[in-house]
């Protein structure tokens, strides 16, 4: 399955992916025509923004070199169960990243030992959760609606996830701000945010 779904997404399919979280719905975010099909697939809105998620912070950087600045705070958080909102000056992946071209938010999970797998093939993926817009997040593959399954090059069960989204942080400002509260605890995540900044 590992195999299948490294091919797919290279492909330019969409797979199902478990993360530290939830089955996520990914997809090889390189091609503009295929992010937007996978987004789609979703039933994502327009313009709502989609993290990329990294199988390590070293891959992270290797994609997004720009990042290196920001290294130290990234390796205070990650890997972890974070979405972190963080500049985007070189305007990276404008497909994804809605109506802020100079933000993007980006993930790396602590994956099950298969999707770990597939990422240190492919490098880099776009995620979202593999639900209905606005219904529960999906903690099994069960709770992966069919039509979504049925269109995926690959569905990689891991069994029972904890199925609470990660929790989201705005960086790019002075000050780290919660945007959503999530698997994690938010002020935890500030106040290493601020110890990796000196603050």
């Amino acid at each position: 399955m590992v195999g299948r779904a490294v091919a797919g997404l290279l492909a330019g399919e969409p797979v199902v992916l478990p993360t530290d979280t939830v089955y996520g719905l990914v997809a090889n975010p390189e091609g503009e025509e295929w992010a937007l099909a996978a987004l789609a697939l979703k039933g994502r809105p327009d313009g709502k923004p989609t993290a990329l998620l990294a199988g390590s912070v070293d891959a992270l950087l290797e994609r997004l070199p720009e990042l290196h600045a920001t290294a130290g705070v990234l390796r205070a958080l990650l890997p972890g169960p974070y979405t972190l909102v963080v500049p985007n000056p070189a305007r990276r992946y404008p497909w994804l990243t809605g109506e802020r071209p100079d933000a993007i938010g980006v993930r790396v999970p602590e994956l099950p030992a298969p999707s770990a797998r597939v990422l240190d093939a492919v490098g880099l993926v776009l995620a979202t959760s593999a639900n209905e817009p606005g219904d529960r997040d999906p903690a099994t593959v069960e709770d992966v609606p069919a039509r979504i399954r049925d269109a995926c090059a690959a569905v990689i069960d891991a069994g029972r996830l904890p199925g609470t989204p990660s929790t989201v942080l705005d960086l790019t400002g002075s000050e780290p701000r919660v945007l959503r509260q999530g698997a994690a605890a938010g002020e935890e995540a500030l106040a290493r945010v601020r110890a990796a900044r000196g603050q």
